[in-house]
């Protein structure tokens, strides 16, 4: 609680306050998640301890701005339960424009009718454009071939913009509704991060090889045996990237372009960009399968930029070793000098998160946003 300068009578209800703003808000939908303020005073970010409200009764909140706070001249800001995939919307699920005023003392009173959840409900309208490249797609350096789409921007067509790109492994359950364990849901994600006004991205889903998928995503010989990883990563960084930044409108550069997946899918991103960090400046590692490498070792000569970032996530119900393991290749992603900056690194675990891609859909808009964009203004 921020109570600098302020009392708070419950039996009256009241507020006595001597300087600085007060926020009071309100909302017609009460859970057990905590509620903060975000905005243009701390650059939008979502979890900051220093503007979490307090709850003050059914459905009530409440924040004291410090006596010495430093206003923007234009205070903006907005309620979340502690993330962009659980903010404020209307009673319609729409987006709600930022609040704002120019007050720097009194009461505000503000009041939120519905919340997020998990980024959804979603526009239609806000949809990517899901556009197959290929049925048969050829993996010369495997002498096969596999099916391949790229998830464009709602309104590619509309405008000449040239956008960062993410290559994922197991397109079969990235937004496929029928999917056996069910699906990441990314092309819903995407529709209301464009909704959010967050900036767009291209997503390149790159089927797995089916029986053969453990085969293909294992590099070199481990305890699965000898897999085909070494080639496959060949295959994205020397065939597929080339062709995808012909034929659509990409940003090119390290900086803009992502690898990522999860499980085996996980593992086989992590070599392709410890193999390859002149193609790729963003990885989004979910839950690998560490365990198949129990020594992996992090080769650092061809390290030559300190930008690389690296989102990593685990589940504590996943496992017994799952946590371990991802808090250690943190680690020596870190003791290596790979990543050079710890803010390069974020780990997201969730103690409660298991094995699947409902968790794996949580998660996904973070990376994406942290990644290649930051917190912004939504």
């Amino acid at each position: 609680m921020n109570s600098d300068n302020t009392t708070f009578n419950p039996d009256a209800n009241n507020f006595i306050l001597n300087t600085g703003l007060h926020i009071i808000l309100t909302t017609d939908e009460d859970d057990a998640r905590p509620v903060y303020i975000s905005g243009n005073f701390n650059n939008w970010r979502t979890q900051d301890n220093e503007f979490l409200m307090e709850k003050i009764g059914n459905r009530s909140y409440h924040y004291k701005f410090p006596h010495d706070f430093d206003y923007p001249e234009m205070l903006l800001y907005k309620f979340t339960k502690g993330d962009w995939s659980d903010v404020e919307i209307n009673s319609h699920g729409n987006r709600t424009e930022n609040r704002y005023t120019l007050a720097h003392t009194g009461i505000q009173k503000e009041h939120v009718e519905r919340w997020r959840k998990n980024w959804l409900p979603f526009k239609q309208s806000f949809l990517p454009q899901v556009q197959l490249i290929s049925d048969e797609f050829e993996i010369p350096q495997l002498n096969k071939t596999r099916k391949i789409w790229a998830l464009l921007p709602h309104d590619y067509d509309k405008s000449s913009e040239s956008y960062p790109v993410m290559y994922l492994q197991d397109a079969q359950n990235l937004f496929n509704e029928l999917a056996e364990f069910g699906n990441w849901e990314i092309d819903k994600k995407l529709a209301v991060m464009s909704e959010y006004k967050i900036e767009k991205i291209i997503i390149i889903a790159i089927e797995h090889a089916e029986e053969d998928r453990i085969k293909e995503y294992n590099v070199g010989k481990t305890v699965l045996g000898k897999g085909q990883g070494k080639k496959y990563i060949r295959f994205v960084t020397d065939t597929l990237k080339p062709y995808v930044d012909r034929n659509f409108r990409t940003k090119k550069e390290r900086e803009f372009t992502g690898i990522g997946g999860s499980s085996m899918g996980g593992l086989v991103s992590i070599f392709s960009g410890l193999r390859n960090p002149e193609v790729y400046g963003k990885l989004m590692i979910f839950s690998p399968s560490l365990w198949v490498v129990p020594e992996l070792k992090i080769n650092t000569e061809k390290a030559n930029s300190a930008d690389t970032k690296i989102y990593l996530y685990a589940g504590g119900d996943e496992s017994i070793t799952m946590i371990e393991h991802i808090k250690s290749f943190k680690d020596s992603l870190i003791s290596s000098e790979f990543v050079k900056e710890k803010s390069n690194i974020n780990l997201s675990i969730n103690k409660q998160g298991k094995h699947s891609e409902t968790y794996w859909s949580d998660e996904f808009p973070k990376a994406i946003e942290w990644l290649f964009f930051n917190e912004k203004e939504v």
